[in-house]
């Protein structure tokens, strides 16, 4: 909601729907107060404000801070915040530099706050504006920046595993994920998010149904494979996955700038000969290792980027861009945390970019990486059987295979690392428990974004 200092409502946004946006309050948000852990006993936090931000208390061991400027470009009205198509309106770079707040108010809700320019900005037409906004405190708690802690859940969320993942594989039935209702199909995302790869029992052994399974996920991601492929030992494609031969462990794609990010494999059939058997490696639960027992090389592996290259067909050159590629170990760049693994030493281009003093260096690194990589304790091995697919974060999970005989036919398709986490996020807000204190009025008007 926009006021002048007479009070009077600004409307800056013209719409082609017959309704206009209404100004909205606090109370209207649809914000669900969480009741407070002690009857009686009022735990809601506190503000305060200075010349450029504005303090949260949360408890007395337990603060964040706000800078002016990020709140007003933050405000959530329809004003500022388009309620469908959940896009910025308001324009940053017309408020003003000085802005300040003239009056705030801490409730059981949220933050209701209404910042103005203090009149030395010569800033464009926001400069006189009065805006009030309303911030409900489980958006700030989990958009805090001062101190960084909004992202430290998540890493917990992630369960690392080696080889005693045997014992009890996650798995989910077709007939649950194919269920109208998406609860199967939460589950079953939820699970591979965690776990990074999950079984789905009971799938009909057909092409049709392994794309049917995808498709409940998002579009299938398309490469010079196809939509759809069926690894055979046929040299279909110029790829040692389309041979009999063993393949050790690896991640798929990394010839691409943007790696295929998940992967379905379904054993159609196998006749007239055995082996085969699939082998997984946790990468993340690797790294952790590397970590602890070599942070040197942990650091090469995070720090030096691999070219990697596709060149077995005639009419593909696949390399990365930039061509000297990526690192084996990614991270998100605001906390650090391990994001990616990204390791095919068989598709690994010449490392004619490194240094004369990080050859030796990376060679050990690399040593000590595949060491663990092929430990017994690391290696899960697992004999894949018609009826059960097999979903897998290409972004974490390695996977390879022992050497086979006979018609062996696997299903495989790619899918996107966004398709993915977009419909996990849809299915979260609806199921799960990260947004319980907001309704589904509040989620509308923006504040799961």
């Amino acid at each position: 909601m926009c006021r002048d200092s007479s009070g009077s409502v600004h409307r800056r946004l013209k719409t082609s729907s017959a309704t206009a946006f209404q100004p909205v309050s606090s109370d209207q948000l649809g914000f669900v107060p969480k009741a407070p852990s002690n009857p009686g006993q009022s735990d809601m936090p506190t503000a305060s404000v200075d010349d450029s931000r504005v303090s949260i208390f949360w408890s007395a061991q337990n603060w964040s801070r706000f800078h002016h400027i990020w709140l007003r470009d933050h405000c959530r009205c329809p004003s500022c915040f388009h309620p469908v198509t959940k896009q910025r309106l308001v324009n940053t770079f017309q408020i003003p530099r000085d802005i300040k707040p003239v009056h705030h108010r801490a409730s059981t809700e949220g933050l209701e706050i209404v910042l103005t320019s203090q009149g030395g900005d010569p800033g464009p037409s926001l400069s006189t504006e009065h805006h009030l906004s309303f911030y409900p405190w489980s958006w700030l708690k989990e958009h805090t920046y001062d101190p960084p802690q909004r992202l430290e859940h998540r890493a917990k969320e992630k369960v690392l595993w080696g080889s005693n993942i045997a014992g009890s594989p996650p798995t989910i039935t077709y007939e649950e994920v194919m269920e109208e209702d998406d609860r199967g199909l939460y589950k079953w995302l939820s699970t591979t998010d965690s776990f990074g790869f999950c079984f789905v029992s009971g799938v009909p052994r057909t092409a049709e149904a392994t794309e049917r399974l995808c498709e409940r996920i998002g579009f299938i991601r398309e490469t010079h494979y196809g939509k759809y492929s069926e690894i055979t030992a046929d040299f279909t494609n110029g790829d040692t996955a389309y041979t009999n031969v063993a393949l050790g462990a690896h991640t798929d794609t990394t010839y691409f700038t943007d790696p295929c990010g998940l992967q379905i494999f379904h054993l159609l059939s196998h006749t007239g000969g055995s082996g085969g058997t699939s082998l997984l490696v946790d990468g993340f639960y690797v790294a952790s290792l590397l970590k602890k027992f070599h942070p040197d090389y942990y650091d090469i592996l995070s720090r030096v980027p691999i070219p990697g290259h596709a060149s077995g067909d005639p009419t593909i050159r696949y390399r990365p861009s930039p061509p000297s590629g990526y690192p084996t170990l990614q991270h998100d760049i605001i906390t650090g945390e391990l994001t990616q693994v990204r390791w095919n030493n068989d598709d690994r281009s010449a490392m004619s970019h490194l240094s004369p003093e990080v050859v030796e260096k990376w060679y050990n690194a690399a040593r000590a990486w595949h060491t663990l990589l092929v430990s017994p304790d690391s290696e899960y091995w697992v004999q894949l059987i018609p009826g059960t697919a097999l979903l897998f974060n290409n972004h974490r999970v390695l996977h390879g295979r022992s050497k086979f005989d006979g018609k062996r036919r696997l299903a495989s398709v790619f899918l996107g690392m966004d398709e993915f986490r977009s419909k996990l996020a849809v299915l979260r807000e609806k199921f799960g428990s990260r947004l319980q204190v907001l309704d589904d009025r509040a989620v509308q008007g923006g504040w799961n974004v």
